[in-house]
Formats: structure tokens, C-alpha cells, sequence
């Protein structure tokens, strides 16, 4: 793995129905994060917040809210991820709202076919975020982001990564979900996404979920999360705009991080829609930043990852 990090603040919540996600970089920050990797003996570097347009707060236009603004956001983000990729760098993307993800994972896309590497995504959420301009119930994009990244959306999303789509859906693996709008069940099942939802962890456990999410992986695959918060039960991360009950207990997410720590193909991440106007004494973030130490290793005893 990679041992030298970038950490990247997009804060923004341009993509929410809620406000707040705009403040979670710096609640991550607060909550130790660089100091909780380098303990690890990570060398972390914190590149500071990008900067993109105001949340305006207005109403959706042709089935998107604040389109223009979320384009402008999603360029940056694209380009700072690219060039921390170029770099050598690992970066690690501080949200703001999950719009974000396009611009992530589009560059990590961009970045893996340049440098001929196959790509697995994990997207840990409670929602699916495969909603368009036509299913979505908010016109809210933070909803879109993977529906966008397969080249279901307005053009100036889709194209952002210089590749349409940007991914196919065969490279993603969902986890967790179990909040899914009806019209958005339809084009999930139509699309062919790979999707353990709650019950299917609930019947199977844990492991054998993340066993075949990450099945397959080999030297060649480069292994982007994108972490939702609101991921996790509400009970223990309430520091989120869209709770849904019934998400993963903090054993089961710890087992999750650990065993993507174990395959040692992390190479890029995002932490997002952390909100800390809904936490309670910065408790969701200190939680995200245990998570996150259990992805690049941390564990409770010694273990031989040969």
C-alpha cells in the first residue's frame, strides 16, 4: 500500500437537501485525523480545502438542483484527485456531500485507465445514489453520483472524467444499502449493479459480504471506498443529513474497513457527508476517523498480512 496521503477538503453540501456537510473537513480535521494516520506511521499531508461556488439554496430546475454549481465543484474535485494520483499520492477526498463522487471516482477511473490498472470501486451507503433528472423524488444530485459516474446524467457530469461512462457498473460493489426509491430499484436491477444490502448481511454476515466484494482483487486492481456516513447505524453516527435506520453495528463496519485493510489495494478513498450541524460533541467524526485507522491497518493484535 501506499504510504503517503493526501488529504483533501471539499467542503461543500451543493449536492444536499440539508445543510451542514459544507463543515465536514474540518470537523474531520478536529477530530484528529491526520494525527490518528501518521500514528500509523503514514506520512499525511493536508492540502487544504478547495474552493468552488456558494450553496445558493434554491429549488430544482429540469429535475437538478444547482446543477451549474455541482459541474463547477466536481471539476475541481476531478483535477485535485488526478493530480494527487499522478503523484504517487493517495488521496484521500474530505466531504462535503457524495455529488462528489463524481469527480473522484472519475479521476480515479481516468488515472486507472492511463496507467493500465483495473478498478473496483466499494460504495458504502445506505442509498443506492443511482437516481436521474426523471426518478429522482429532491432533484437533489448528492442522489446521482453513481448513476452519473455510468453516464446516466446531464453531460456535463457524465463527461467530467473524459471518458463516457466514466465507469461501468460491473466495477462497483454497494454495501449497506437499504434506503432505495422505487423507480431507482427498477434502473438498479436493469443496470446490473452488484448491491449487498442489508439483508443480504443480515442473512450472510459481515465477512462472507466483504469476502465476495472484494473477490477477484490481484496486484493490477486499484481499490477506491467511497464512504458514505450515513453508512453506519444512526445510533452511532447521527452526524448525518439522510439517516436511515438498521445500517451496520460498529462491529460490522470495523470488520469492513479491517478486511479492505487486509487486502492492502487501497488506493484512494472518500470520507463524505459528514454534517456535524446534526452531531452530538463531534461523535460521528471521531467514529469516521477510527473507521478510516482500521482501513489502513490498525487492528486490535499484531497480524501477518503476507
Amino acid at each position: 500500500m501506499a504510504t503517503s496521503i493526501s488529504l483533501i477538503g471539499a467542503p461543500t453540501d451543493i449536492g444536499a437537501g440539508t445543510r451542514g456537510a459544507s463543515m465536514g473537513p474540518e470537523a474531520l480535521r478536529v477530530a484528529g485525523l491526520q494525527q490518528a494516520l501518521q500514528d500509523h506511521g503514514l506520512a499525511v499531508s493536508d492540502r487544504g480545502n478547495l474552493s468552488g461556488p456558494p450553496n445558493p439554496w434554491l429549488p430544482p430546475e429540469n429535475g437538478y438542483r444547482h446543477l451549474d454549481e455541482v459541474v463547477a465543484w466536481n471539476q475541481t474535485v476531478h483535477a485535485a484527485v488526478l493530480a494527487e494520483l499522478q503523484a504517487g499520492q493517495l488521496p484521500i477526498l474530505l466531504g462535503g456531500d457524495h455529488c462528489l463522487g463524481i469527480g473522484s471516482i472519475s479521476a480515479v477511473a481516468r488515472h486507472c485507465r492511463t496507467v493500465g490498472k483495473k478498478l473496483r470501486v466499494l460504495w458504502l451507503d445506505a442509498h443506492a445514489d443511482f437516481n436521474t433528472s426523471t426518478l429522482t423524488p429532491s432533484g437533489n444530485i448528492h442522489g446521482m453520483p453513481v448513476a452519473c459516474l455510468c453516464g446516466h446524467g446531464p453531460e456535463a457530469l457524465v463527461q467530467i472524467g473524459g471518458s463516457v461512462p466514466a465507469i461501468q457498473p460491473k466495477v462497483v460493489r454497494q454495501i449497506g444499502i437499504r434506503s432505495v426509491d422505487a423507480g431507482e430499484k427498477r434502473f438498479v436491477h436493469q443496470a446490473g449493479l452488484e448491491v449487498f444490502d442489508m439483508r443480504y448481511i443480515d442473512e450472510m454476515g459481515m465477512r462472507h459480504t466483504m469476502e465476495l466484494a472484494l473477490a477477484t482483487l490481484d496486484a493490477n486492481t486499484h481499490l477506491h471506498v467511497s464512504f458514505d456516513v450515513d453508512f453506519l447505524d444512526p445510533e452511532i453516527a447521527p452526524g448525518v443529513g439522510t439517516t436511515v435506520p438498521g445500517g451496520p453495528t460498529y462491529r460490522e463496519a470495523q470488520l469492513c474497513m479491517e478486511m479492505i485493510a487486509d487486502t492492502g489495494r487501497l488506493r484512494s478513498l472518500d470520507v463524505m457527508e459528514l454534517n456535524p450541524a446534526l452531531d452530538i460533541r463531534n461523535k460521528t467524526a471521531e467514529l469516521a476517523v477510527d473507521l478510516i485507522e482500521s482501513l489502513f491497518g490498525k487492528s486490535t493484535l499484531m497480524r501477518d498480512r503476507s
